[in-house]
């Protein structure tokens, strides 16, 4: 039987898999990254590296990425429409392929009134359901977005999107979900779940419209760092 390796391989053989977390330094020492990705290594199926979380400048998510590959983890390599427009998105998907970065989630992003310089301004060229589509069309088409013109070579990437079961307004939660799946999402990862029960009105709104067959549902979990 060929050996599973891949996050996607995995989840595609049916095998309960589990992500981590690895916030990238605010500075350029790799030795961080590495301490980091040695509490991981062995423990999880394949890591999140954060693209500037928090809004704060940081090493960029995909040399986070390479990294930690070096160190024999999977990247999840993060990827937010806030700090880029459709060309440097596109620009970094091609590169994080090349790169042999396989697992991309594409993300909106924190605002940046949450981070240290709250006078930038978010680029939002287009949005997190459109960057999935942008990424699908790269790699099944060999094509740029709004452009018919063809790329040498497709990237090779399984690509992921988000998913906050408990924003308002619920109800259409599981819609924006359907969106983001149709635009080419093979990966959801939710947002940390603190109340089950709720969760399970969504989960039970998303097996009926049978989206739960179309894309692998990670459910996000987090343990509380203080009662605040």
């Amino acid at each position: 039987m060929k050996d599973i390796l891949t996050l996607r391989d995995k989840l595609k053989a049916g095998i309960f898999a589990v992500t981590g977390e690895l916030g990238p330094p605010r500075g350029c020492d790799a030795d961080v990254v590495r301490q980091k990705a040695a509490m991981l290594r062995g423990v999880v199926d394949a890591v999140n590296i954060t693209d500037n979380q928090t809004a704060i400048v940081r090493m960029s998510s995909m040399a986070a990425s390479v990294i930690c590959m070096q160190e024999g983890l999977e990247p999840v390599m993060q990827l937010t429409v806030r700090d880029r427009n459709r060309i440097a998105l596109q620009s970094d998907l091609l590169g994080a392929s090349a790169l042999g970065i396989r697992n991309v989630l594409c993300l909106s992003g924190d605002h940046q009134s949450f981070g240290d310089q709250p006078g930038a301004r978010s680029v939002n060229d287009i949005d997190s359901i459109q960057l999935v589509y942008t990424a699908h069309r790269l790699c099944t088409q060999k094509k740029i977005l709004h452009s018919e013109n063809q790329l040498s070579s497709a990237p090779d990437l399984f690509i992921g999107a988000a998913c906050n079961p408990f924003a308002e307004p619920k109800d259409f939660r599981p819609l924006r979900l359907k969106k983001k799946i149709d635009a080419g999402a093979s990966f959801i990862q939710t947002q940390c779940i603190y109340d089950v029960q709720a969760f399970s009105v969504f989960m039970k709104k998303v097996v009926d419209m049978g989206l739960h067959e179309k894309a692998y549902i990670l459910a996000g979990v987090m343990p509380l760092k203080s009662a605040g």
